[in-house]
């Protein structure tokens, strides 16, 4: 990417993250930087140490649950404009968790617009948790590709969850409780909104319910759930139980006794991801754009330039190429879903 880059670029790469030089602000450092303006809370965008942030108003509390409640934090309604040294700000729903947002730069008339990771799909379906995806007209878009390769297209999400629902309600009558491995903030939830609550008790992990809070406070409904020693080990046979990744082969698992374990993820479309997480389920779930949506959101912002990060680079710059795009690829310190590990 660096030989395209142009003396009047509004994001470069540096070792503290991505830059803006007319501003003097990061976007997303992966280091403790003055200004940072944050998309959203997962860990591996938003990270400690910083002196002052930027955030969208709608990931207020899930920041200060995240970062710190004395973290000095600005935030912005979607849409609202600030100017930094000549440069306007402002930040557009990204569709990916709560208060998720693409970062929109205006400069002596250019227009580049920074994605963060966002969620699209060729069904033209919404995170029912967080506000949708909004395309902002831009000349220049740098977009995630988590999911950049033409094998992830994800199945319409009331699929599944009718799967999820079957695979509980079937252990639910076998004495068993059910475990859904999910990240802690934006899957966990979204799930949550999604099943049916009628089938059995909802219980989260210790790292999920701080973070619900912080989309109760939001607006975002999701169902009553409880905490494991709240419930007696009847109820918790036939239990959904949304938890971290981290508590597989934990001590945590025993007051559950006999289960049938399961994980949420786009990863899950590989079946090698599946033998390799020894689960019994694997669930195609994610928060992310799937190939069609990463495709329509680029076509939606009209924009000529195209910056790639975030995952499989070459192969959406060689696609973008192909379309007669200019295109190339910014490196970061964290690839994937590798942030909703992390916070696991």
């Amino acid at each position: 990417m660096n030989q395209m880059a142009l003396e009047e670029d509004l994001v470069v790469e540096t070792p503290q993250g991505l830059y803006c030089p007319p501003g003097d602000f990061y976007i997303d450092p992966w280091r403790p930087v003055d200004r940072a303006v944050i998309t959203h809370a997962h860990g591996d965008h938003a990270r400690r140490g910083s002196s002052r942030y930027l955030a969208s108003a709608r990931s207020q509390g899930v920041l200060r649950a995240r970062l710190g409640a004395d973290i000095e934090l600005s935030t912005l309604a979607w849409g609202e404009v600030v100017e930094h040294r000549g440069v306007r700000i402002s930040l557009h729903p990204a569709g990916h968790v709560l208060g998720a947002a693409q970062v929109r730069l205006e400069h002596r008339g250019r227009v580049w617009v920074v994605s963060g990771d966002y969620f699209l799909s060729e069904h033209d379906e919404r995170n029912p948790t967080c506000d949708p995806f909004e395309p902002v007209p831009c000349e220049c878009f740098i977009t995630e590709s988590t999911f950049g390769l033409p094998i992830y297209r994800w199945q319409p999400q009331a699929l599944v969850f009718e799967d999820i629902n079957r695979w509980w309600a079937d252990n639910r009558a076998a004495g068993r409780a059910s475990l859904l491995m999910a990240y802690s903030f934006g899957k966990a939830q979204r799930i949550l909104a999604g099943v049916d609550a009628g089938i059995g008790p909802l219980v989260v992990h210790g790292s999920v319910e701080p973070l619900n809070e912080g989309y109760r406070q939001a607006g975002v409904a999701l169902p009553a759930v409880h905490r494991a020693q709240d419930l007696s080990k009847a109820d918790l046979a036939g239990a959904l139980v949304v938890a971290p990744p981290s508590v597989q082969g934990s001590p945590w698992l025993k007051r559950f006794g006999s289960y049938s374990d399961a994980f949420a993820s786009g990863w899950m479309q590989l079946r090698g991801a599946r033998r390799r997480r020894a689960i019994d389920r694997g669930f195609v779930l994610s928060d992310h754009a799937d190939w069609p949506g990463l495709q329509r959101a680029i076509a939606a912002c009209g924009a000529q330039r195209v910056i790639v990060t975030h995952g499989y680079e070459a192969v959406m710059v060689r696609w973008l190429q192909e379309q007669g795009l200019q295109a190339g690829s910014f490196k970061t310190a964290f690839e994937g879903e590798g942030g909703g590990a992390a916070d696991a």
